[in-house]
């Protein structure tokens, strides 16, 4: 049967619930069923039959419930829940002690793996509060395959637990696997990886890795079997981020004029010296500016570490170099935010770096579109109209135009775009990237990608493989380290305390919650989590009396969210009650305290990013984070918060914790658990970049391999979809 059929060929009796729950997690041809791997392992007692069972042993036994009751002890009378448990080899009493709710869930006939140790002795031994999981496959058959497995190791055997959804159990992948290997399904797809890199890495061919990885005999194949899956997707991304490496080496690009006097003379205005970090990143970047070819490079800086300034200095360059062949008019520069407060932060930022300096520059958003200098008052901006903006951008008049994907409109149009810089990258699509970067008829400016969510070395030489790397690892002079503290429901009034300290300085206090409103409690009687109107209200109702506090959230309107922070900034408000729409960018140094409400309910990521806010002074700064729940991972995932020194090590630690998953979300990239484990491993990942670099060098459209051509293809749309 081939690969590409559908699951309901060779499973013609599916049921709708099945149906359903397979859709979900994707699963709807068998190459899909094969693809879908075990996310651990359980081990099989010798055989799993009842008859071979002996009392004290830890057992898995697969059979069908008979008699279940809810029923009292003879002697004591406590509630309890009873059951027969029968295979073709006989039949054990199953009980469950105080848990008669247990027996009443299941049914006669039921088809079960029941998981516990047995009690008892002699002939009166019985399952003593087993685990059940209920599936619809026949256990006869499930009996079968585990001991078919089981031959030849010790009669012991692996089984997979897999990802699941009602109505298909890790017994049914297990079976259902199983009917796909009789049939033939595995040897029928073509191996993407050339023999000679099997060899070399000693990677199992691709038909033994399907056996491996769902019907492993001992672990070290099920390892190897994830080890192969592994290196074949981070070897597709590579692939891509390579090609795209080589193609950027063939593109031309407008020639940048650098002169380095000049930009020390820039530099120089900064309202502060820039770190040696700094000053090595804009030396690349400027080098990079003096090639033929576009640069393509990452920025990557932790939060308040001077992106924005690295980011203008260069600009500057770009700004005050002129078109080929021409005397007159200069290069442009556009810089995509990835929101309208983010657009409006850099913008007033761009106008104080270049006040002493005759360059205009332009914001436009979904709102509004703004010019400095203004004609009325040169140290101010002016509010234009969209077609006026347009007609300036397009006669290259405004030189450095700032905006959110306004920037993409097609009624903006440049006339010599030569510098592109794209804040908080990951925050944009393909779709977005591309439409700024490549304009029909013009040359591919250089791009700038910035993040301040840090990113361990792994994934930086996989996702970005085709962006040189520029790291921003040293802050500010004068910056003091943020103090933070996770606090317990005992000590919110330390956090409290604070916080009035700091506003007596005549500092200010951002409080960030997980959720807009209350919820309604006739349908989430579970949600526990703060919402930002009902804390603002009862901060000031009996927290902070004499403060001004106001809110901030997703769900205002443009106009209303630039109020608020228009009078934060100027020190009207004392508290701003927010969400984590105050995440990347708001700028505001008075800000030297921040509590962050239900923390459990946000990333490291942004956790971190959350922090960053108050950390934009030489004023010592304070970070509350108060969980709603306090459970050992709670507790471990948020002590790193406290002890990382910065967000590389952050990064690094959520890397070695979670693999990569919580910190930049698997689901993000596109990458499955299996590559994101992979990524632990740099040794691996130095491996296929090499390989990759290889292939593409020797055959850049992949001709020879057309089957690793279609995996980079498909790699390609995951990690980087519209």
């Amino acid at each position: 049967m081939k690969p590409e059929s559908a699951l309901s060929e060779l499973f013609p009796r599916l049921k709708p619930d099945q149906k359903k729950a397979l859709q979900k997690l994707g699963v709807l041809t068998l190459r899909d069923l094969l693809y879908h791997f075990p996310a651990r392992y359980e081990n099989v007692g010798p055989t799993g039959t009842i008859a071979g069972a002996a009392a004290g042993a830890e057992v898995t036994l697969y059979g069908t419930i008979r008699k279940p009751e809810a029923k009292k002890a003879w002697k004591s009378r406590r509630p309890m829940g009873e059951a027969w448990l029968e295979d073709a080899s006989g039949r054990i009493k199953l009980r469950w002690f105080s848990q008669p709710y247990i027996a009443k869930s299941l049914a006669d006939g039921m088809h079960v793996k029941a998981s516990g140790k047995i009690a008892g002795t002699g002939d009166k031994v019985y399952l003593a509060n087993p685990e059940i999981d209920r599936s619809p496959v026949n256990p006869e058959d499930v009996h079968e395959t585990l001991f078919q497995h089981a031959q030849g190791a010790d009669q012991e055997s692996l089984h997979g637990i897999y990802p699941e959804s009602k109505g298909v159990s890790s017994l049914w992948f297990l079976h259902a696997v199983k009917r796909a290997f009789e049939a033939g399904a595995h040897e029928q797809i073509a191996d993407p990886i050339p023999p000679e890199l099997l060899e070399r890495y000693n990677l199992p061919s691709l038909s033994t890795a399907f056996i491996w990885i769902h019907a492993p005999r001992k672990l070290p194949d099920a390892q190897a079997a994830r080890k192969r899956f592994a290196f074949e997707e981070v070897l597709a991304i590579q692939l891509t981020t390579q090609k795209r490496r080589l193609d950027a080496t063939k593109e031309e690009s407008l020639p940048v004029h650098v002169d380095r006097t000049s930009l020390q003379a820039f530099m120089d205005s900064f309202p502060f010296p820039p770190t040696e970090a700094q000053k090595k990143s804009i030396e690349s970047i400027v080098s990079d500016f003096e090639r033929p070819h576009p640069m393509r490079r990452l920025l990557e800086g932790d939060v308040g570490s001077g992106k924005t300034a690295v980011a203008a200095a260069t600009a500057y360059m770009v700004a005050t170099s002129r078109p080929p062949g021409r005397v007159a008019g200069t290069l442009q520069v556009a810089y995509m935010c990835p929101t309208e407060i983010l657009a409006k932060q850099h913008f007033s930022t761009f106008v104080s770096y270049f006040k002493d300096h005759p360059i205009p520059i332009g914001l436009i958003t979904g709102s509004e579109c703004r010019k400095f200098p203004s004609k009325v008052r040169y140290e101010e901006s002016a509010k234009v109209s969209r077609a006026q903006f347009s007609k300036w951008v397009a006669n290259g008049e405004i030189p450095i135009v700032i905006g959110t994907h306004a920037l993409v409109y097609k009624s903006l149009a440049f006339e010599n775009l030569a510098y592109a810089i794209i804040d908080e990258q990951h925050r944009f699509g393909k779709a977005h990237r591309q439409k700024l970067t490549r304009k029909d008829g013009q040359l591919a400016p250089h791009l700038l990608s910035m993040t301040a969510t840090p990113i361990p070395r792994t994934l930086a030489l996989s996702i970005y493989g085709d962006l040189d790397l520029s790291l921003l690892d040293q802050m500010p002079l004068g910056r003091k380290p943020v103090i933070t503290q996770v606090v317990g429901p005992e000590k919110r009034e330390e956090a409290y305390a604070r916080v009035r300290s700091e506003l007596a300085l005549g500092h200010q206090a951002y409080v960030i919650c997980p959720r807009i409103d209350e919820p309604d409690p006739s349908k989430e009687m579970a949600v526990q989590a703060k919402s930002v109107k009902a804390e603002a209200a009862r901060l000031k109702d009996s927290i902070f009396p004499d403060a001004e506090i106001d809110i901030l959230h997703s769900k205002m309107t443009p106009k209303e969210k630039e109020d608020v922070m228009n009078r934060f900034e100027k020190g009207s408000i004392n508290i701003l009650v927010a969400t984590s729409v105050v995440e990347v960018g708001v700028n505001v140094p008075n800000a030297t305290v921040i509590l962050i409400e239900g923390a459990e309910r946000f990333g490291l990521a942004q956790l971190h990013q959350l922090r960053g806010r108050v950390i934009r002074s030489s004023n010592q700064a304070y970070c509350f984070v108060l969980p709603e729940s306090y459970g050992p991972t709670t507790k471990e995932r948020l002590k790193a918060l406290t002890t990382a020194k910065n967000g590389f090590e952050l990064a690094e630690y959520d890397l070695a914790l979670r693999g990569a998953g919580e910190l930049y979300g698997a689901r993000q990239w596109g990458v499955s658990d299996i590559a994101m484990e992979a990524l632990k491993n740099i040794k691996m990942v130095e491996a296929a970049r090499t390989e990759a670099a290889a292939l593409i060098a020797e055959d850049p459209e992949l001709k020879k391999y057309p089957l690793l051509r279609a995996l980079a293809k498909e790699a390609d749309e995951e990690v980087h979809p519209e």
